[in-house]
């Protein structure tokens, strides 16, 4: 399935290209995700951790960067990740742009997203809107990055280690899907 997904970030374009570019830097800031290894300069190695209630998933995570337009300012990452008790993989292929808009910069994420296993017993309307979720969490931890405080740069990245909780995102998906079809029977 393909997701698409966009955010601003208050901080001229070559510096949020070097944070991008700053692997190490940028894992953290995916919800739940933690940096285990760096291999070399393109393949890392992370855990990602996955609260659904009370089932928690844990996945082994291999990264690659695959492609890099430093003139266009893009990059496309690949992750391989398995459930560490065989529940389940997810394949992401994750092409990043970045473009000077509004005296900030404009990220534009486009993720092609294979799940297999019980994982993908998850609907499309609920895999976008929590992804959706996760976008915006990331994007608040980038802006913090880009920031003037190490505090608040320290704090953000604290914040996102915590394992994304599957639970408050379904319902806060439910409520949503709720209300746009409670819209649509009004009209």
């Amino acid at each position: 399935m393909k997701l698409e997904n966009s955010f601003h970030v208050d901080a001229p374009a070559e510096r949020a290209w070097d944070l991008l570019m700053d692997v190490p830097r940028v894992v953290p800031c995916m919800p739940g995700a933690t940096l285990d290894e760096t291999v070399d300069d393109s393949h890392w190695k992370a855990t990602m951790q996955v609260k659904l209630g009370p089932i928690g998933l844990t996945f082994a995570t291999d990264v690659e960067r695959t492609e890099v337009d430093e003139a266009g300012r893009s990059v496309t990452l690949v992750a391989n990740a398995r459930e560490t008790r065989n529940r389940g993989r997810a394949t992401a292929t994750v092409e990043s742009s970045l473009a000077a808009a509004n005296g900030g910069t404009r990220v534009d994420i486009v993720t092609d997203l294979a799940l297999s296993g019980s994982v993908a017993q998850y609907g499309r309307g609920m895999i976008e809107d929590i992804s959706s979720r996760m976008v915006t969490s990331f994007a608040e931890c980038l802006q913090a990055q880009l920031g003037e405080s190490e505090e608040d740069a320290e704090a953000a990245v604290v914040a996102q280690s915590r394992p994304i909780s599957g639970l408050s995102l379904f319902f806060g998906s439910l409520w949503r899907r709720l209300g746009r079809l409670v819209g649509r029977r009004k009209q």
